[in-house]
Formats: structure tokens, C-alpha cells, sequence
């Protein structure tokens, strides 16, 4: 067994990518082999300097990869982010430090580079919080039973809209534009560059393909306004009754009433008995959209983008604040990389963050300050679990009402 110093932790070179690829399939648990066409595919996500890779010799057992993000904070502000993915360690090379050495070096140059935040989503829960990362989105998935809706068999009411079945070439022309004005309007939601809509329309391919049906809403004006991609599997009872579930791989739109047509066009459509939404914001408008809405029910619910802060001075002055107030928060950060007191003073017309020598109002870790950055928990909640402590009395509920937002963040994508 290599003693951990005999492990070299470094930037990947494209000569090391292929074996790098090999090193994350077997971290997923996939076969441990790269095809070539996969490999052909990934070589555009090789960017210098930002795959590490540790390295037992010529072996790699140790990958993490990060990107160029941007996240939308609340109110609207695209804010640069550090995206990490593709984060394995090799089981017979576990609980040597390979994953603080990799995640050492790449959040000092993200903070070097300027980003204000790092993300990432978590396979496991308990890794994260030990590098500064908390939960500050959440996703929930409902299954719809179609008999149950209530929706009128004729099908979708469109107010004067239109639903196309458009091909996957159209979806990498209309997508892009679209998105950008959801994602202004969704607090958690990140950017999406020309690979992701290549992947996610079949032009690229890591995995075997599938093609699914991509309808388009159209408003009255002819205004691209919802974007949903969706498969339906086969399958009838003994008695020859379809048993059918339609599958969404993903549904974006910038109005209610797109959500609402596009929802109610898949429950239209014949043999379909069944709809499973995908990952949907945990107050998603889904369930009444419907006439019936006990018809969808949560099957699955769960964490989803983890934030870590870098800037907290960027990041509390990019969001906007319904509420008015000054706030003084101590913030531990055993990195020492966002550690400090700082004040925030906001108003509905803006924002600015200082450090300061005031006493505090809170004391918090840097990964509760993630958590509350986009407003999907409460203080008072972090407070009665012991995760944030009031140094003055009633400092919880005065953070509330001026952190909260009126709807929770959503993050539609995993990276």
C-alpha cells in the first residue's frame, strides 16, 4: 500500500485524460472501461488545469473536475461560480486525504480566479460539510395518476398558445434563449453552455441514446415559453389496458401558463397513465395545475446543489433583499478563506456587506451561510438545531425577514 505522500495529486494532462475517464467510471461503479467514442465525446470538457488527478504511480485513483458556472442569486444576478463534478476516490485508495488534497487546490485557485461561490450536487450527504459546502437547494419528484387529474378528456386548454413536437436540432436553436430567462427568474438555477444542449439532444453521446419527444409551447404571440423533453415506456395489463408512464427528462418554462399547458399535454396523451415530473422545485406549481391536485403525489425528495462561499462580501451584496435591516454575522471558516464579521445592510433598493468590529447578531459555520444564501432555510430552524447561535436576542427572526424570498430556489440541473 502507497503511503499517502507517495501519491501524486496534480493536474491532468491530455495524455492522462483517457486514464483519468478510466479512473471515473471506476469511482461510479461503471465498467471500467472507456469506449472510444465516449472518450471522443468528453475530450471538449478537458480543460488545462482544471481536471486533478492522483496519481499511484501511472494509475489514477483520484479524479475531480471543475467548470466555469454561473448561479443565479436571488433577485436575479448571474454570479460566478466554481461548478465541481466528477469527484471519486478509487475504494482500495479511501481515507488517505486524496479528496482534501484535490478539493484544497481547487477551491484556492477558484478563490485566486475570483469566483464568489463553489457548487457541486452530493451523492453523500455527510462528505461535503467538512470543506465548507451546505444544502441551498432542494428538489422533490411527483408521480401523477392521469385517471385522477380531472383534466377534461378533449385535452389541454392552450388560452390561444400551440404545443409542437419539435426535433432535437430546433431544441439547440430555441433552448438556449429560452433558458436564459427562466434561469433570471430562478434563484439556485445555473448556466447552461452549447455541450449541455448538445448532450442533452443526442449530438454528443457518452451513453447509449435514446431519443426522446420534445414539445414545444408557443403563447399566442408565437413566443417560445416552455421546453419539456419526455420519453414513454410500453407496457399493458394482462386484460390489453395500457399501463403507460411518461417520463420528463426535463421541463423549463418562463410563464405559469407554459407549465400549465405543457403539464397538461402530457396528461393528455392517449395510453398514458401515469407521469413521473422529474426533479421539480420543492414548490413546484405541478400539483395545482391540476383540478385534482391530490392526483400528484411527492415520491421523492431530497438535497440537490450544495453551495460553498469564497466572497461573502459578493455574495450577500449580489442578492436582493425584500425586507430592510442591518445584520451583523460572525462567520467561521476553519479554511480561513471566508472567515470574519461582517455587516450586512439591505433594503429593497440594494445592498452592502463590510467587515466590521460591531458585535455580532449570529454566529454561524460558512456552510450555514450557504444554506441561507438562497433562502431554503430558516434561521430560526438553524438556530433551534444548534447549527447558528444567536449572540443577541430575536436575531434569528430579524435575519428571516430579511433573507426571505417569496418562492424556494431551484436548481433544474445536475452536473
Amino acid at each position: 500500500m502507497s503511503a499517502p505522500a507517495d501519491i501524486d495529486v496534480r493536474p491532468v494532462t491530455e495524455a492522462e485524460y483517457p486514464e483519468w475517464l478510466r479512473a471515473v467510471h471506476v469511482g461510479f461503479l461503471r465498467e471500467p472501461v472507456v469506449s472510444e467514442s465516449e472518450l471522443e465525446a468528453r475530450r471538449a470538457q478537458f480543460e488545462p488545469g482544471r481536471l486533478l488527478g492522483a496519481f499511484d504511480g501511472d494509475r489514477c485513483v483520484a479524479t475531480f473536475r471543475s467548470f466555469a458556472q454561473e448561479v443565479t442569486a436571488v433577485g436575479g444576478e448571474f454570479v460566478a461560480a466554481d461548478a465541481i463534478s466528477a469527484v471519486t476516490v478509487t475504494a482500495t485508495h479511501r481515507r488517505r486525504g486524496l479528496l482534501t488534497r484535490m478539493m484544497s487546490q481547487d477551491l484556492a485557485a477558484a478563490k485566486e480566479r475570483g469566483d464568489v461561490l463553489a457548487t457541486l450536487i452530493a451523492a453523500e450527504y455527510p462528505i461535503y460539510g467538512r470543506y465548507g459546502f451546505g444544502p441551498a437547494t432542494s428538489a422533490a419528484e411527483w408521480t401523477i395518476d392521469v385517471p385522477r387529474t380531472g383534466l377534461a378528456p378533449r385535452g389541454p386548454d392552450l388560452d390561444g398558445g400551440r404545443i409542437d413536437l419539435v426535433e432535437p436540432g430546433d431544441v439547440r436553436k430555441l433552448g438556449p434563449e429560452l433558458h436564459d430567462r427562466m434561469r433570471r427568474a430562478m434563484p439556485g438555477a445555473i448556466s447552461r453552455d452549447d455541450w449541455f444542449w448538445q448532450l442533452k439532444t443526442g449530438a454528443v453521446r457518452t451513453a447509449p441514446w435514446t431519443e426522446p419527444f420534445f414539445a414545444v409551447y408557443r403563447a399566442a404571440d408565437g413566443t417560445v415559453e416552455g421546453l419539456m423533453a419526455y420519453e414513454v415506456d410500453d407496457k399493458w395489463a394482462d386484460t390489453m389496458q395500457p399501463l403507460n408512464t411518461a417520463s420528463v427528462r426535463s421541463l423549463i418554462a418562463s410563464t405559469p401558463a407554459a407549465e400549465r399547458a405543457l403539464w397538461h399535454y402530457l396528461c393528455s396523451i392517449d395510453w398514458v397513465m401515469q407521469v413521473k415530473s422529474g426533479w421539480r422545485a420543492p414548490d413546484d406549481l405541478l400539483p395545482h395545475l391540476l383540478p385534482n391536485p391530490p392526483a400528484a403525489r411527492i415520491t421523492m425528495q431530497a438535497d440537490f446543489l450544495w453551495v460553498r462561499i469564497l466572497d461573502v462580501v459578493r455574495a450577500l451584496e449580489a442578492r436582493t433583499y425584500e425586507g430592510e435591516g442591518a445584520l451583523v454575522l460572525e462567520v467561521v471558516d476553519a479554511s480561513g478563506m471566508a472567515g470574519g464579521r461582517y455587516l450586512l445592510e439591505a433594503s429593497p433598493a440594494g445592498a452592502s456587506c463590510t467587515t466590521t468590529t460591531r458585535s455580532a447578531d449570529l454566529t454561524l459555520d460558512v456552510r450555514e451561510l450557504a444554506t441561507l444564501w438562497l433562502d431554503d432555510e430558516s434561521v430560526a430552524r438553524l438556530v433551534a438545531l444548534g447549527r447558528v447561535r444567536e449572540e443577541q436576542a430575536g436575531a434569528g427572526r430579524g435575519a428571516d425577514a430579511l433573507l426571505h424570498t417569496s418562492r424556494r430556489p431551484w436548481c433544474p440541473d445536475m452536473f
